[in-house]
């Protein structure tokens, strides 16, 4: 059957009906146009503002798709950047010796010197004859010998030239190389200097090199600026990180736009859960970069644990808030896979949350490595509900408040290992403090098995705690318990001091652990 353009097997034009255009309309969803506007008009009108819909959907799933290139990129392993793979080395570059092009004249030509023949008295003599002539033959020869002059001069001044320019190209070259190996070989002093402070853990040796580590690693998201300053500790041994997270409107706002039956364009905004979740990957995925870096750049071991704080700096008020939060020691950085896995090598396909960036936020890898880590993570990024920072980085030498947990116990440890107490086994630590155990050998300064009570705050330790710790010396089967704070003990706790059964524990106070440190450690505690 022959179909005309005008849709009818007849070649008749097709008649609109009166209300048909409406009664699409109707039932696509949108109000019928006014009686004013033609059903053509309408129709255009529709047709422009679904255009617009479907543009402003497509900026916003380009948005998306930008999210998804950063966390990807956020999660790509960093370069070591240790003493070792900054050493530079020499390779000297042999001298290549070129064509040297002549001097300016040209070679001087016999064709320019020999005169011309003398000319013929009778036309019927042959050329020979001419040539036999006496003052000819004189001019020829004083036009050889002045040719000859002139080449020799010019061969001269040439072989003058070249062993001049030769001589001071391969003079250059050679000043060039030493100039090269030398440049080499005082950075690689310097770096060689700059490693024995590391290794003596001076605190601008270590902040150097972590900033570099950090620096470097924050190259992979140039377009997503996630700065990180160091401060080193001597005193514990530990690094505290500041990251400043990314803003909050990196992340989405909208899923798209949609028409509403009024014909008006409506964004169809992102669940709220959602948006807070893919924030926190983001910042998960930078913290976990962060702590990789300064991971792998301690070839030396020189620290004994990594804080590291995350901060919102951009908020209406204008002051920063805590994120996250990590206080990590070396151990559970060794143990802790500290980068997220490709999804295809794992079974988070398997489990239907292995697609893309939008899974289930309780299985996103990179929380649950932070999770690991005993990491506090703020619940709502967008209500900006603050964590407590694990440590202060305000100061490298640091009070006993500002310190982490990780920080206090390492403190402690080290001071009573110092003292002569080891077999060291923590049994209890949190925020406060630790309870721990330990056992010194005879003729030391703490002989026998003791029970370590450590605690820092403000609030002044009373006989109450004292009899606590008398029960678990007694439970331990101890011979002595130490009880030390950062702060001071009560008086009704003093005065228990030396008293049945009190005569077995010991009283450290915050003068006393600065002390000691000053003692044992050589440092000082503020």
């Amino acid at each position: 059957m022959q179909y005309s353009p005008e849709g009818q097997p007849d070649g008749t034009a097709t008649v609109l009906q009166p209300g048909f255009l409406a009664s699409v309309f109707r039932d696509l969803g949108a109000d019928v146009p006014e009686q004013g506007a033609s059903p053509e008009e309408s129709a255009a009108a529709h047709g422009r503002a679904a255009a617009l819909t479907h543009h402003r959907t497509l900026t916003v799933q380009a948005e998306h798709e930008r999210l998804a290139d950063l966390l990807r990129r956020a999660a790509l392993p960093v370069s070591a950047m240790d003493f070792e793979s900054q050493l530079r080395s020499y390779e000297p570059r042999p001298y290549q010796a070129g064509e040297l092009e002549p001097p300016g004249e040209a070679e001087p030509r016999w064709a320019d010197y020999v005169p011309a023949e003398p000319p013929a008295a009778d036309p019927d003599e042959p050329p020979s004859r001419r040539l036999l002539d006496s003052g000819y033959q004189r001019e020829l020869a004083q036009a050889r010998l002045r040719h000859q002059r002139d080449l020799r001069e010019w061969r001269t001044r040439r072989a003058e030239a070249a062993d001049s320019g030769t001589v001071a190209a391969r003079a250059a070259h050679e000043q060039a190389e030493q100039a090269r190996a030398r440049a080499v070989r005082e950075y690689n002093e310097t770096l060689e200097e700059c490693r024995r402070a590391y290794r003596l853990a001076e605190p601008a040796a270590v902040e150097s090199l972590l900033e570099r580590a950090l620096a470097a690693a924050e190259g992979a998201t140039q377009d997503l600026p996630a700065p990180c300053r160091a401060v080193f500790r001597p005193l514990t041994r530990t690094a505290v990180l500041d990251l400043d997270l990314p803003p909050l409107d990196r992340v989405p706002a909208l899923s798209g736009y949609r028409m509403a039956p009024s014909g008006e364009i409506e964004p169809v905004p992102r669940p709220s859960a959602d948006r807070a979740a893919d924030y926190l990957r983001l910042a998960a995925r930078l913290a976990l970069r962060a702590l990789q870096a300064a991971d792998a750049v301690d070839t030396d071991e020189i620290l004994a644990g990594v804080v590291l704080n995350g901060w919102l700096r951009e908020t209406p008020s204008g002051e920063p808030r805590c994120l996250l939060s990590v206080d990590a020691d070396r151990n559970a950085l060794a143990r802790t896979r500290l980068l997220p896995a490709d999804p295809a090598d794992d079974d988070r396909v398997e489990h239907g949350y292995g697609d893309g960036v939008y899974a289930d936020a309780e299985h996103d890898e990179a929380l649950v490595r932070l999770r690991d880590l005993a990491a506090a993570v703020t619940p709502d990024p967008y209500a900006l509900a603050a964590v407590e920072p694990s440590a202060s980085a305000g100061s490298a030498v640091p009070s006993a408040a500002e310190l982490s947990s990780n920080e206090f116990a390492h403190l402690v440890r080290e001071l009573l290992t110092r003292g002569g107490l080891a077999g060291w086994s923590v049994r209890l630590r949190g925020a406060a403090g630790l309870v721990a155990t330990g056992e010194g050998a005879p003729g030391s300064a703490l002989p026998g098995r003791w029970v370590v009570w450590a605690s820092r705050g403000a609030e002044p330790v009373g006989e109450e705690e004292l009899g606590t710790l008398v029960e678990a010396v007694r439970e331990e089967g101890a011979d002595r318990g130490l009880r030390l704070t950062s702060g001071r003990f009560s008086e009704a706790a003093l005065d228990l001091s030396g008293t049945a059964p009190y005569q077995q524990i010991h009283l450290v106070d915050g003068d006393g652990v600065r002390e000691l440190a000053q003692t044992h450690l050589g440092l000082p505690l503020a």
